[in-house]
């Protein structure tokens, strides 16, 4: 790219390509703009450079960039989108709930550094959904780390992780497996008090699901 064309000019062709999303072919333009560290467009051609990466799922890319953003222009007039593209890029990064949830846990604290700065900002909902979500997540890891040791007979460590999620009182699929699988250690425990008590709260939170008409029919065999 020639170095002699003006900085406003190479701006104007980067906008064009990125108004027909050919963010790649884009990228070189905005990323001798940000190397005018004293344009004016320095900051605007930043925040491209970034949503080209994240326009292309390259998200570690475009996490980057984000950063590079505030650590540079913390007063760009836009900056709060900036923060909250971090925590959506955490996101998109984050493994399965089998997997460490290391990128998990950055989203939520990525969204919450962007709800405590901007309280006010339209993006605030979104940003609670998007944390909602990755707890979802982190339940769902524990409930799989509970499940692991329960095939591997390690009970005492399987409850552990079981009695985290049922202590929640939440209604939803981990809680509702926390529960099944808790009163099945029970029960192969001879723990019968337990296995009621956590067996009758499944059986009365998830009625007519699998789960409860199994413990049911366990429950039924010990009275």
């Amino acid at each position: 790219m020639s170095k002699t064309i003006p900085v406003e000019k190479k701006m104007e062709i980067a906008d064009e390509l990125f108004e027909k999303e050919k963010y790649s072919k884009a990228i070189p333009y905005y990323t001798e703009v940000v190397f005018e560290r004293n344009s004016v467009y320095t900051p605007v051609a930043q925040m491209k450079l970034a949503d080209c990466n994240f326009n292309q799922n390259k998200f570690t890319e475009a996490r980057f960039e984000y950063e590079e953003l505030i650590r540079l222009f913390s007063d760009y007039k836009d900056i709060g989108r900036a923060y909250f593209q971090l925590g959506i890029c955490y996101y998109n990064e984050s493994l399965s709930p089998h997997y460490t949830q290391d990128e998990t846990n950055k989203s939520i604290a990525a969204f919450e550094t962007f709800i405590e700065k901007f309280p006010f900002d339209s993006r605030k909902k979104d940003a609670i959904d998007y944390i909602q979500k990755c707890q979802y997540k982190l339940l769902m890891k524990n409930y799989y780390n509970g499940y692991t040791y329960y095939k591997l007979f390690d009970y005492s460590a399987a409850l552990m992780y079981f009695d985290e999620i049922i202590e929640l009182g939440n209604n939803n699929e981990p809680d509702k497996m926390s529960l099944y699988f808790a009163t099945k250690i029970y029960l192969a425990r001879d723990d019968f008090e337990n296995a009621d008590l956590t067996g009758q709260k499944l059986i009365n939170r998830y009625p007519q699901t699998d789960e409860a008409e199994k413990i049911i029919s366990e429950l039924q065999k010990i009275e």
